[in-house]
């Protein structure tokens, strides 16, 4: 996790943030322990309780189950469930902000998808 914190949002938000992104990105998979409260309280020099309200986020989310004694484990599908829930959310908020740009800047979306997938000396600027 990066231990930089910005000050758009709060540091158990970010927190919460890196913790999805781990299990987005497959770094935490289903069944794998988080690391303890202490721990990355420790490392990252912040209130236990900070932690605990980022990991509480993912027990509420369903993300992450707490076993008493144990830590807590990321939950099975947790990966499949983000993956599900991000992609709704880019095609409800994001998705139609980046179509109104295409058509306001009169760009061909065809085109942007082939420029985008054309190997990088292509065209080469220096043949």
């Amino acid at each position: 996790m990066d231990p930089k914190w910005n000050d758009d949002l709060p540091i158990y938000r970010q927190l919460r943030d890196r913790v999805v992104e781990m299990i987005l990105e497959g770094v935490l998979s289903d069944g794998d322990v988080l690391p303890s409260v202490r721990n990355v309280a420790a490392e990252y020099r912040l209130n236990p309780l900070t932690v605990l309200k980022a990991y509480q986020e993912l027990v509420d989310e369903g993300l992450v189950e707490k076993k008493r004694g144990r830590g807590m484990f990321v939950n099975n599908g947790a990966q499949d469930q983000l993956l599900k829930d991000e992609r709704r959310r880019f095609i409800e908020k994001e998705w139609p902000l980046v179509r109104a740009t295409i058509e306001r800047l009169g760009l061909d979306a065809a085109e942007l998808f082939q420029k985008d997938s054309a190997p990088a000396d292509a065209g080469g600027e220096n043949d």
